[in-house]
């Protein structure tokens, strides 16, 4: 489970933890109906947590920030902790589903393209039969009106779900689940890609390639107009950054 004082990986909060103990985790808080937030820490976490205080902390507000990308596991290694595996939401997202499923927790969906959206609640019916769906919204991708903001809060709550997916991409949906935090009465999981990949939208790296800290190569190959910029900017800074804090020279300038 979490240790009562997190490691911190260049400012960010970091847990170690495991898709068991993360999954009772967020079962429990949901059968218990608790606003939560859950991030998915990978290095665009962690960067852009680096380059925006604001956004440092919204994150670190989070109830668990389980270590996702590979390079987040090997820091964390190399600090001493006990990580045995990255707990990789599109997995985590599949565990949390079966758990749901199995003690009967009502689920929602908040995120991506309305063919998406369809498309994942689709396969995520069929992969667990007993799986309740009970709210599914694919938002504008503008910054919605207090109302809007107020009308959807008020549709979560009256679904019933206790465990939303969020599938808006980082940094966008920590700074929805955190302010959303108190007010969804839901754990809500920022999940990112999983949403796509589960929708069959976009290929998974194969395994070999997650499991070596490749999956980004994958990515990148399969989006590269979109996420050239983040991984040719972030990638080679967190290395650099990391091996600096890991010397003792603390976190850097953010300039």
């Amino acid at each position: 489970m979490r240790p009562s004082i997190p490691p911190t990986i260049l400012g960010t909060i970091i847990h170690p933890t495991t898709y068991r103990d993360a999954t009772a985790l967020i079962l429990g808080w949901a059968v218990r109906a608790e606003s939560r937030s859950v991030c998915l820490a990978n290095v665009h976490m962690v960067m852009e947590a680096y380059d925006d205080p604001a956004y440092e902390a919204e994150v670190n507000g989070a109830d668990l920030a389980a270590p996702d990308g590979m390079p987040i596991v090997w820091i964390l290694k190399l600090l001493g902790h006990d990580v045995k595996d990255r707990v990789y939401g599109p997995t985590l997202t599949l565990r949390v589903l079966e758990a749901a499923a199995m003690q009967e927790v009502p689920v929602g969906f908040y995120g991506a393209s309305s063919d998406v959206l369809a498309a994942l609640i689709v396969n995520v019916r069929q992969k667990f039969p007993g799986l309740c769906v009970t709210y599914s919204c694919s938002p504008p991708f503008r910054e919605p009106t207090s109302d809007e903001d107020e009308a959807t809060v008020r549709d979560i709550n009256a679904s019933g779900a206790r465990i939303l997916f969020v599938g808006l991409g980082c940094p966008k949906q920590e700074r929805w689940m955190h302010q959303h935090k108190g007010r969804v009465q839901a754990v809500m999981l920022g999940v990112g890609a999983a949403f796509d990949f589960h929708a069959g939208a976009i290929p998974q790296a194969p395994s070999w390639m997650r499991d070596r800290g490749l999956e980004w190569l994958f990515r990148l190959c399969v989006e590269p107009r979109r996420l050239w910029k983040r991984h040719l900017l972030h990638n080679p800074r967190f290395v650099i950054l990391s091996i600096l804090e890991l010397l003792g020279l603390g976190k850097q300038d953010r300039a």
